[in-house]
């Protein structure tokens, strides 16, 4: 092998490899009144120390009710999740609503914050992260 070849494969072996080392967790959310306004902060926290982390929460059951338009801290009405989300959201956050959640509790999507996506499954999506994309779990 000539050396230009071998620098080269080095190179993109070295790249792929930090690529692949890419921190990436998932948040669990599934109470809005415990977790809402602690788990923010913590994202926040967390990007300011490690800002290249691929971060998605996802929300279910009680968790999605932090996600909707116009949602107050219920301890401290002062604090309003929506731009706090939208900060985040700017910064790289993924926030995801479980859909089985939103229809066992009557939901649209149109109640929800602009920067909130959805899926099918909470549940389901938080594994395949774990274990399929290899995220580490927090819950708040």
């Amino acid at each position: 092998m000539n050396p230009r070849t071998f620098i080269t494969a080095a190179l993109f072996t070295v790249s792929m490899t930090a690529a692949l080392a890419q921190d990436k967790v998932v948040y669990h959310f599934d109470n809005s009144d415990t977790q809402a306004t602690a788990g923010l902060r913590t994202l926040r926290n967390y990007l300011d120390t490690a800002p290249d982390t691929k971060i998605i929460a996802v929300a279910l059951g009680d968790g999605v009710n932090f996600l909707m338009e116009g949602a107050k801290d219920k301890k401290n009405a002062n604090i309003e999740y929506g731009p706090l989300i939208s900060d985040l959201v700017a910064r790289g956050v993924k926030f995801e609503v479980c859909e089985l959640t939103m229809k066992a509790m009557n939901l649209k999507k149109e109640q929800f914050v602009l920067d909130a996506a959805f899926t099918p499954s909470g549940v389901v999506r938080i594994g395949q992260l774990q274990f399929r994309e290899h995220y580490g779990y927090i819950k708040p």
